[in-house]
């Protein structure tokens, strides 16, 4: 603006000049210059008319503005304008004027390429073209001005790579291509013949490769900037053996290895290094120690090690020592206390131990200190508070006791103190000393140990304060209302501490607060319904409180809310019909709560939303269809509500979803099949709902689990879970003749052999209820030692493995006796496993009946847990049912083998002193003696009813697949019932040498078998009826 004003008044100057003044006769211009001056107005817009109102044929050009010519008039050699906002592009003719030297357009608005003509000006000596618009690639001919000292085209949008003809330049002195979009590499030969180089600026570009060797033969240079590009490789080692170079800046590029240390290191007018953000390693080099002018080292962000370097203390002019984000170790040196001219300390991210030394309250004219992230112990010290000139303390994340120094009031300039993450504590008393800070923006005091009341004089602290942040400390009482008079404050954060009491109403007029944090405290009370008083407010936590009442109405008018979370309160009534238009709303969390009422129609207004959580609380109703234009949804939780109707397909629009949640609600109907076609759906639950029909296949359903999916009984087309394919009409009917005709005979069979056996048992062993296990019978187990177990497996050898399950393996073992065995040693790294053998000895301590596998023996320390068993020489009955085929088991066989696991159920249902539930009971688990009697095995998931109990409630779903009982599944209420389901899927194995999740039974429950349910009914009421005629002749 000043440069425009000056124009503006030499304009006006040169039109009050008296005609005498002026030549009576201008010298004639060359016509070719005079052509190409109005061939460059005629390509500019000139908004401020200073070439239409000055640029004029009656006029010498040589007295134009911006324009000079040689002494004689006759050629122009300099076209100047810096700062004009002339707008426009640079005319090609402009390479017409061949006695140009200088050609300055820098900062004038202007658009398009650099013309190629310019590069046949031979007596060009400055072209600058800086902070335009200039786009395009850099002209190749430009490498034609031989006589060219100065090229500046930084700060425009040129893009594709460096010519290597600009190597050409030997009178070259400034070079710089700053900020602009260059790639590529650096031409190897740029440097080999432009000796005179003082000034290489390159950086803010995307050039790639390695710092070209040949910058090391550049005498002259005095300032290399290759900041904020991709470069790789080390340094060339010459560019630490320069002797005129003052800056080296090379910060956030990729450049790697050790920075040279030897003789060959000499900068001795180095006054600025900046190396920060690369891969740089290895100590700091001790060769910076020879420069004595060295006013800043920054090699922050590498990989560097070692100590920090005592020697910096000897640098007299050292102003700024920033070595943060580095390994390095040991301690903070007490010697840099001695450097008193100190502006700037950043020792933070490192490795350094011990504390802050007290003598850096030395460091008089110190303004910014900071040693985060260390491993810094010890008190803060006293003398810190006298650093007057100190504007940021930041001690963030170190293991600092004690409290925070009275002395710190005395700190007039503070703008911003970091203390969070260490272990400070006390009262907060240290805050009315802060109130002396006028300066003080920001306090950070997040995760110490502070105790007590937020004082009331809280609200005395500097008036331009922003950020107030004291989460997860110990703070108690009352939030203090004179808070409010902090106007200016920005961030207001207290969560994670003891606070109660309500929220107080003054607060709600900070009407320049955007965020408030007052979660996970003991606030009670209802949210105030002045809190539209918070105008600027985007973000509002106050989840895990005991807050009551509904949300105010009031929240409509919080135009700039992005942040909503309101979860685990006590909050009931109906969800405000204005918090679902706010069209800025990214994140919604009102879970655990009591909300009721139903969810709007007009739901999808809420364009921005990416998170909403609204799960365990009483809403009711349909899910809107216009959730499908909630594009930005990523997260989405309705479970454990009332919704009922079906999933509206307009869900699969949710392109960006990738959690879904609509588990145990009322849904019903088919699940959409567009939910398949989220590509970044990851994690589905429809789970304990009321959906039907076949389960789509593709995207997130070709990894779903039954979990995802239980507790929906009419779905089927999932057999790799247990969720039978749908049904086929062509093959039902012969199916309903095996499962209406044939089952129901085998049943009535069944019935009647039970009987006979029980008759002729009755006469040859006639018995009583079986008594509760005596103390001769509990001390009649053998004492069999872990080294024994060790001799009769050999070493729990492989050859000796009979199987292994989730729980642990189970061996073969032979004891010095010669007597056979199966040991069940448990995984002890499976918590699981430890309580299965608890419970499976629990379960068969007293239990003594012929078909229970007995427990011979047991072998337990605090790292090995084995349970020993009789040994089953014809292993399992589902090796004989489906192992290569199957072996043949005769019908007498089959019935022989069902009796014996009816006895073995009824005694543990009815003869046990306990009630004792098996809830695994399959073929894997009926193992089968030389005489082919059955013992029924694995008690590691049993439960014992207490008392006269009938049935028992679990939270979770032990069992196999196929083989549990349909109510297990959907409410997890287990009885004796669920275990005699269990039987009667077994018996339609044995016959049917089908197992339950076979495509032959379709139409299925989450348990595995038709939904009809005639066949297990019929079985079920068989094995009942079996059970009282045993009881009935026992």
């Amino acid at each position: 603006m000043a440069a425009l004003l000056y124009i503006r008044m030499v304009l006006l100057l040169v039109s009050l000049m008296p005609r005498a003044a002026q030549p009576a006769l201008a010298p004639p211009t060359k016509p070719t210059d005079l052509a190409a001056l109005f061939a460059f107005k005629a390509q500019v817009k000139d908004p401020l008319g200073i070439l239409d109102s000055n640029w004029s044929t009656s006029a010498s050009p040589c007295s134009w503005v911006g324009v000079s010519c040689d002494r004689r008039g006759h050629h122009v050699t300099g076209l100047e304008f810096d700062g004009v906002p002339l707008q426009g592009s640079i005319a090609p003719q402009l390479g017409n004027l061949s006695f140009l030297s200088s050609l300055v357009l820098s900062n004038t608005s202007l658009v398009g390429p650099v013309p190629r003509e310019l590069g046949g000006l031979p007596r060009l000596q400055n072209l600058v073209l800086s902070y335009n618009s200039l786009s395009g690639t850099i002209p190749s001919t430009l490498g034609n001005l031989t006589s060219l000292e100065s090229l500046y085209l930084d700060s425009n949008n040129l893009f594709g790579s460096m010519p290597s003809e600009l190597g050409n330049l030997n009178n070259l002195q400034s070079l710089r291509l700053s900020n602009n979009d260059l790639s590529g590499l650096i031409p190897p030969g740029l440097f080999n013949n432009t000796p005179n180089l003082r000034l290489v600026r390159l950086g803010s570009n995307r050039l790639t490769g390695a710092i070209p060797d040949s910058i090391g033969s550049l005498s002259k240079l005095e300032m290399l900037v290759l900041e904020r590009n991709l470069l790789s490789g080390p340094m060339p080692p010459a560019i630490f053996n320069m002797s005129q170079l003052q800056t080296i800046a090379i910060t956030r590029n990729n450049l790697s290895g050790p920075i040279p240390s030897n003789e060959s290191f000499y900068l001795p007018m180095l006054e600025f290094i900046s190396l920060g953000e690369n891969q740089f390693d290895g100590p700091i080099p001790h060769g910076l120690s020879a420069c004595k002018n060295l006013h800043m080292l920054s090699l922050p962000v590498n990989n560097f090690t070692g100590p920090v370097p005592s020697w910096l203390a000897m640098m007299p002019n050292l102003t700024r020592i920033y070595l943060s984000t580095n390994g390095l170790t040991g301690k903070i040196p007490m010697e840099l206390s001695n450097n008193t001219g100190l502006l700037g300390l950043d020792l933070s991210q490192n490795k350094l131990e011990g504390g802050v030394p007290p003598e850096y309250g030395q460091l008089r004219n110190l303004s910014y200190l900071s040693f985060a992230n260390n491993r810094i112990t010890g008190s803060i010290p006293e003398s810190i508070g006298y650093l007057s000139n100190l504007t940021v303390i930041d001690f963030v994340g170190n293991d600092l006791t004690g409290s925070v120094p009275i002395s710190f009031g005395n700190l007039l300039n503070l703008r911003r103190i970091w203390l969070s993450g260490n272990q400070l504590s006390g009262d907060l008393d240290f805050l009315s000393a802060l109130s002396k800070c006028r300066s003080l923006k920001t306090i950070a005091m997040t995760n110490n140990a502070f105790t007590g009341r937020l004082p009331a004089y809280i609200g005395n602290l500097s008036t331009v304060l922003e950020t107030f942040i004291a989460d997860n400390n110990g703070i108690t009482g009352s939030i203090p209302s004179t808070l409010a008079n902090l106007t200016n404050l920005l961030v207001l954060s207290l969560s994670g501490n003891k606070l109660s009491g309500r929220i107080p109403t003054p607060i709600t007029a900070m009407s320049n607060l955007q965020e408030l944090n007052l979660a996970n405290n003991s606030l009670s009370g209802t949210i105030p319904t002045e809190i539209n008083g918070l105008k600027s407010l985007s973000s509002l936590h106050l989840d895990n409180n005991r807050l009551v009442g509904s949300i105010p109405s009031s929240v409509s008018n919080l135009s700039q809310i992005q942040i909503m979370t309101l979860s685990y309160n006590l909050l009931s009534s109906t969800i405000p019909t204005g918090l679902w238009h706010h069209q800025k709303l990214m994140e919604l969390d009102l879970s655990e709560n009591s909300f009721s009422g139903s969810l709007p129609v007009d739901i999808g207004k809420l364009t921005a939303i990416s998170k909403m959580d609204l799960s365990n609380n009483q809403l009711s109703g349909d899910i809107p269809a216009s959730f499908g234009e909630l594009q930005m949804m990523i997260y989405l939780n309705l479970s454990s509500n009332l919704l009922e109707g079906s999933v509206p397909d307009s869900v699969g629009k949710l392109l960006s979803i990738e959690e879904l949640d609509f588990s145990s609600n009322a849904l019903s109907g088919a699940i959409p099949k567009s939910l398949a076609n989220l590509t970044y759906l990851t994690n589905l639950n429809l789970s304990f709902n009321r959906l039907d029909g076949k389960i789509p296949e593709g995207g997130v359903f070709s990894n779903i689990t039954l979990k995802s999916l239980m507790g929906n009984r009419a779905l089927c087309g999932l057999p790799r879970e247990g969720i039978a394919r749908c049904q086929n009409n062509m093959h039902s009917t012969s199916k309903q003749l095996l499962l209406k005709v044939i089952l129901p005979a085998v049943v009535t069979l069944f019935i009647l052999s039970a009987c006979l056996c029980m008759l002729v048992r009755k006469k040859m062993n006639k018995h009583e209820k079986m008594p509760l296990p005596t103390d001769t019978d509990l001390v009649n187990y053998q004492l069999i030692s872990y080294h024994e177990l060790v001799r009769a497996t050999s070493n729990f050898s492989d050859d000796n493995l009979l199987g292994a399950g989730g729980f642990g393996k189970v061996f073969r073992g032979q004891l010095d006796d010669e007597s056979v065995i199966a040991i069940k040693v448990l995984n002890m790294q499976d918590e699981v496993a430890s309580k299965s053998f608890d419970t499976e000895c629990r379960a068969l301590r007293m239990a003594r009946h012929r078909n229970l596998v007995r427990i011979v023996s047991t072998c337990s320390n605090l790292e090995f847990k084995a349970l020993v068993l009789e040994y089953m020489p014809n292993g399992s009955l589902d090796d004989w049912l489906h192992s290569n085929g199957g072996r043949h088991i005769s019908f007498l066989q089959q019935l022989g083998i069902m009796l014996d696991v009816a006895m073995a159920m009824e005694y543990l249902h009815h003869q046990h002193f306990e009630v004792v539930l098996h809830f695994d009971l399959k073929p894997s688990n009926i193992l089968l003696d030389m005489d082919m009697i059955a013992h029924v095995a694995d008690f590691g998931i049993s439960k014992l009813l207490a008392g006269d109990d009938n049935s028992i409630v679990l939270t979770s779903m032990p069992g196999t697949v196929g083989y549990m009982a349909p109510e297990f599944g959907s409410t997890g209420k287990a009885s004796r019932r669920s275990d005699v389901y269990s039987f009667g899927i077994v018996v339609l194995e044995i016959f049917t040498r089908k197992k339950p999740t076979d495509p032959m039974f379709v139409d299925h429950t989450n348990s595995g078998l038709n939904n009809g349910k005639d066949a297990l009914r019929a079985l079920s009421h068989g094995f009942e009826l079996g059970t009282q005629v045993i009881n009935r002749y026992s």
